[in-house]
């Protein structure tokens, strides 16, 4: 068997650029490769309001990826509807509260939190958020509120955070494969899966 690491960020705009070409990856992996979602983290918990500067260049960067992913869309009233704060590690725990709870559901909770983000004008930093979207995807309310804050979630996602530091990953999305000992470090298109699939594929021949 081989490890395909996805490492991801549920607040990171190019994981949400990649999302159509990763759901094509994924459906045409070889057999005999297994899928893992690892999250990053790219923000720390803070209370502190973003500052307006940084809304302005995190703007940017969606008005660049809406020009540089054809089809990639975002709802800009985020930045007048809501009180952004730069924190992505409360949405990251969530999918790790999805993880242990219920793992199917670990990335239809994912997936809410991109979609209430990017175009529903919802802020994911904050819990209450986090907890109606899960509630959204069918956990209960009162467990996964619960759930949220425990330490199990906090280590799960302590445990994600430094395989991507073990594996280098600089920046989100990353792909990785892994066989045994050996780890490979897969190419990423946003806009044809041709690549990343072209890499795995390599990646095992070498490995037989």
């Amino acid at each position: 068997m081989a490890t395909l690491f996805h490492f991801h960020d549920p607040m990171c705009s190019w994981c949400w650029a990649f999302k159509p070409v990763w759901a094509q990856i994924a459906a045409a992996l070889p057999e005999g490769v297994a899928v893992e979602r690892v999250l990053g983290g790219l923000a720390p918990d803070t209370d502190e309001p973003m500052p307006e500067q940084m809304k302005a260049t995190i703007a940017g960067y969606w008005r660049h990826i809406e020009t540089a992913v054809p089809g990639t869309r975002f709802n800009h009233d985020f930045w007048t509807e809501c009180a952004p704060r730069r924190a992505t590690y409360p949405a990251c725990r969530a999918v790790a509260t999805a993880r242990l709870l219920d793992p199917s559901l670990e990335e239809s909770l994912n997936s809410r939190i991109q979609e209430a983000y990017y175009l529903e004008a919802r802020n994911p930093s904050d819990a209450s958020e986090l907890i109606a979207l899960a509630v959204e995807v069918g956990f209960d309310e009162a467990a996964f509120a619960d759930k949220l804050g425990s330490e199990s979630v906090y280590a799960t996602f302590a445990e994600d955070q430094q395989r991507c530091a073990q594996f280098g990953v600089q920046g989100f999305p990353s792909l990785a494969l892994q066989r045994g000992n050996t780890a490979w470090r897969i190419r990423i298109d946003y806009t044809d899966p041709t690549p990343s699939l072209t890499d795995i594929q390599r990646a095992l021949d070498e490995a037989v």
